[in-house]
């Protein structure tokens, strides 16, 4: 099995997607162990984060592949898709459909995920080999808005990002989402120090993703 195809294998097993968006640094490295110590298999540093490069750099060296699978997050042009897989990430989410970044990513065999919203984006970035399409923002229709894609493309592979939380994950797995990404939702903690709760929420959205898959 390629990497790639591993890679997309474990954040579907998963089901989580960590997206962190930090003040720093520290901040971003502190938010990455505590979703792990919950379970979470897949952590996204945004490019918001200061600094985010070295920061997927220095994960990349702590933490072996079998232990976290690192993506980079807000990438909004293949130049910085190159630099975040020279860094080390392993994955890429763009939050709308950029063909270059795609593209790119594809030369080099790691999975690219862009933004999409509409049927036309979804089918677009199918064709341009987007194997998970972040279906974003998500909170701007609800879980409904991945059954209505899947009634006309079911084979498209959906992970919404933005309105996921521990209160509706279970209804956006049963709709038929591969996998979430959960932002602040789960991440909010970080914001007065208590990263224990992140952990726990880790743990609580794995579970719900779990026992939704189970009663499909």
């Amino acid at each position: 099995m390629s990497k790639k195809w591993n890679v997309l294998q474990r954040i579907t097993e998963s089901g989580l997607v960590a997206v962190i968006r930090a003040e720093n640094a520290d901040q971003a490295k502190r938010i990455t162990d505590a979703c792990l110590k919950g379970g979470a298999a897949a952590i996204e540093i945004t490019y918001t984060v200061p600094g985010a490069s070295e920061v997927i750099e220095e994960l990349a060296k702590t933490y072996s592949p079998d232990e976290m699978i690192i993506g980079a997050g807000t990438v909004l042009d293949a130049e910085t898709a190159r630099i975040a897989i020279l860094s080390g990430a392993q994955y890429v989410v763009c939050p709308y459909l950029d063909v270059d970044a795609l593209k790119l990513c594809n030369r080099y065999q790691v999975p690219c995920m862009p933004g999409v919203m509409t049927i036309d984006g979804v089918i677009k970035g199918m064709e341009y080999g987007a194997d998970i399409l972040k279906v974003f923002p998500g909170d701007a229709f609800g879980p409904k808005i991945i059954k209505a894609i899947k009634g006309p493309v079911p084979q498209a592979n959906l992970m919404p990002t933005g309105g996921v939380n521990i209160d509706n994950v279970a209804d956006w797995i049963k709709a038929g989402a591969v996998a979430v990404g959960a932002g602040g939702s789960l991440t909010g903690g970080a914001k007065t120090g208590d990263y224990d709760s992140i952990a726990k929420l880790a743990a609580q959205f794995i579970e719900r993703i779990n026992e939704a898959r189970q009663s499909k």
